[in-house]
């Protein structure tokens, strides 16, 4: 199997939503340009690659610019032919720190995988609890962003497990309060959903140990 084929897909509605542009806007970009065309799923519904997503931003900062739509896409379609964006078949591989993250909501887990990318994590996504459990054991990523509700409430029993192991700092979500819970079992962290993306990005730094926050910390700490 390709390597694009086991990447995140998002919807026209998330792609709209992320980019604040008009679900009439994109399928007319689509119907009138053909640069970024997303592929079709089985109930004909637009599936758009991640790095279609960039493709669409970066028309879009284009025409903010000044540039009409027609030459915005214009400029992709070179840009594209030259290599000089991600093409739409795949995307290329991100090397940075990895979150896994572990979410019951499909749509929830592509928004979040979405950000973290942008901030130069790699990300694995696991929809249940079974494919979590995998994931944490073959791919030791650094941070776990558990949502407690997993496969029917499971993940109070993976956040238990994951951190009784020691391998990776767990940020707990729920949309109940479960902080309590959650830190007694040994989450780093707990966050309310729904997820605020600013929020969780900063949030995701602090585990990680990048974020100014924890750089000045750790600068305090030597200084003195």
């Amino acid at each position: 199997m390709a390597d694009h084929e086991n990447l995140a897909v998002f919807s026209i509605g998330a792609v709209a939503r992320m980019l604040d542009v008009p679900t009439s806007t994109l399928r007319a970009w689509e119907e009138r340009y053909q640069v970024v065309t997303p592929t079709r799923s089985e109930g004909s519904q637009r599936l758009y690659t991640r790095g279609q997503v960039e493709q669409l931003r970066y028309i879009k900062e284009q025409m903010e610019s000044g540039m009409s739509a027609a030459d915005a896409h214009r400029v992709l379609a070179g840009n594209l032919g030259a290599g000089g964006l991600p093409l739409a078949a795949g995307e290329p591989a991100t090397r940075g720190p990895l979150v896994l993250i572990a979410e019951r909501d499909s749509y929830a887990a592509g928004l979040a995988e979405y950000f973290l990318r942008t901030e130069g994590c790699d990300v694995a996504v696991a929809l249940n609890a079974t494919q979590a459990q995998l994931y944490f054991d073959e791919r030791s990523p650094q941070v776990v962003l558990l949502d407690l509700l997993i496969s029917g409430g499971a993940g109070f029993r993976l956040l238990s497990e994951f951190a009784a192991r020691d391998k990776a700092r767990i940020l707990a979500v729920s949309s109940i309060d479960s902080a309590d819970e959650a830190l007694r079992r040994g989450a780093a962290a707990f966050m309310r959903k729904p997820l605020e993306p600013l929020l969780l990005a900063s949030t995701i730094r602090d585990l990680l140990g990048t974020s100014d926050l924890v750089r000045s910390t750790r600068k305090q700490r030597v200084t003195t």
